[in-house]
């Protein structure tokens, strides 16, 4: 049959939705590109905050809406399931099988029971186990939708970090690193298939191993990838600041493939804050972190997130966190306002901080950021960067740039570099390049 995919929320939940297209091709189904052509519909969801829930809702009840004319199954899968399985199957009957996150080691199993119409009652009743994910999560075949150039390897599953505003635990379960055996394998064939670049996620990357190997082995895993040839970048999302060791600064020091980039989830500098979150780092630490990085790795770029209008917090912490933001110019900054999670201890908290003061909070963040961000790019201006390049692009006038990204982008999530050259290019081709213009949160060069 004919089987379209949806994938929503993160690049973890993008994996899993590439190792799924591969079953379905490996037992013989058709994927393609545009729902209309399709039988089966599978959506793979994002629960995680509010906005991300109401979009996977949004987008179940327009694909219910379409089958009713066109496609013989719809299928969703994921974090939704994960949480409101139950209630999901009484309000929206015309998805035909839910599946969990949990029971991603059955999935097969329940699609082709689906297919064939046999009775699948036998799965539902299956012991809940959220640890019984792991054959799915060691699975190395998959079929890569991100383009030629780049693919996220899933190194983790699951968190133990527990923050209090933190449903993530509760959809995925604790942490569950795979076997790095497993790891090396699926990235010698994505360096064979011709990746250049490897984008190492998880929930929290700095932690992996800490389950297998009773220790954070992510330092260990670097060094393994960085003898792999035919990888030119590897890189890691989400580093926790309280498991950036020495060892892990120092291998990115010593290897050449290991961007100097860390995406460092932060949330706040108030450490009356960050207790209430159940963060394991203090403001003194995470201060500390940031100089460490800087004076060890000069051409480090940080990325963090920060959160606002979390309980409690008051006006005397939001300006820590401003002054804090203005120090340390963070490259890329991304912030959220708190919501309500259901089922997170931050959701009965007391001292709720009003919705106004939240949005007042957030604004101010996000606009000095965008000027952190200006002054940041204009020191770029006059640099030489290697860029990967990724397309081509023509804008209003007629003029003809490359489209790439150098060390400091992460895709889909940072800006691009936009290149003039008088030679023809290549996607994938990596290419020196001067710095020459701004733009917005982008950057104009030449090939040199």
């Amino acid at each position: 049959m004919k089987v379209g995919f949806i994938s929503l929320g993160c690049n973890k939940n993008l994996v899993d939705t590439e190792k799924t297209i591969a079953i379905f091709q490996k037992h013989g189904h058709e994927v393609v590109n545009d729902e209309k052509k399709a039988q089966i519909i599978v959506i793979n969801t994002c629960g995680f905050i509010q906005s991300a829930k109401e979009e996977a809702i949004s987008t179940i009840l327009e694909m219910a809406a379409y089958k009713e004319k066109n496609c013989k199954y719809l299928i969703v899968m994921g974090c939704l399931p994960q949480r409101y399985k139950e209630e999901l199957e009484k309000e929206i009957s015309e998805v035909d099988l839910y599946i969990k996150y949990q029971e991603y080691d059955t999935l097969w199993e329940q699609i082709e029971n689906l297919l064939t119409k046999q009775n699948h009652l036998e799965n539902k009743k299956k012991k809940d186990s959220l640890r019984n994910t792991s054959s799915f999560l060691e699975q190395t075949d998959r079929v890569i939708s991100t383009g030629a150039n780049y693919a996220y390897l899933k190194i983790a599953d699951g968190c133990s970090n527990y923050c209090t505003y933190c449903a993530i635990p509760k959809i995925r379960g604790p942490l569950v690193s795979r076997k790095m055996e497993s790891i090396i394998e699926e990235a010698k064939k994505l360096a064979k298939n011709g990746y250049k670049e490897i984008i190492l996620t998880a929930q929290d990357t700095t932690k992996y191993g800490m389950d297998l190997y009773q220790k954070p082995m992510l330092a260990q895993l670097l060094k393994r990838l960085c003898e792999i040839e035919g990888i030119k970048w590897i890189r890691f999302l989400y580093a926790y600041p309280e498991t950036i060791t020495d060892e892990l600064i120092d291998v990115i020091q010593k290897n050449e493939k290991i961007c100097p980039y860390f995406d460092i989830p932060i949330q706040h500098i108030a450490d009356s804050v960050l207790k209430r979150m159940n963060r394991k780092s203090d403001g003194a630490s995470i201060r500390n972190l940031i100089t460490k990085l800087r004076t060890k790795l000069p051409n480090v770029i940080l990325r963090t997130t920060v959160m606002v209008g979390f309980p409690g917090e008051t006006k005397e912490d939001f300006e820590e966190l401003y002054d804090f933001l203005q120090e340390a110019k963070f490259d890329k900054l991304g912030a959220f306002m708190f919501s309500k999670e259901e089922g997170t201890p931050a959701e009965k908290l007391k001292e709720q901080v009003h919705p106004k003061t939240k949005q007042s909070r957030y604004r101010k963040i996000m606009e000095l950021q965008q000027q952190i961000v200006r002054q940041n790019l204009e020191q770029k201006v006059g640099l030489i960067y290697e860029v990967m390049i990724e397309g081509i692009q023509q804008d209003k006038k007629g003029e003809v740039f490359y489209v790439g990204r150098s060390y400091m982008d992460v895709p889909e999530i940072d800006g691009v570099i936009y290149v003039k050259s008088s030679k023809k290019l290549t996607p994938g081709e990596f290419v020196k390049c001067k710095i020459t213009k701004v733009k917005d949160y982008d950057l104009i060069a030449e090939e040199v």
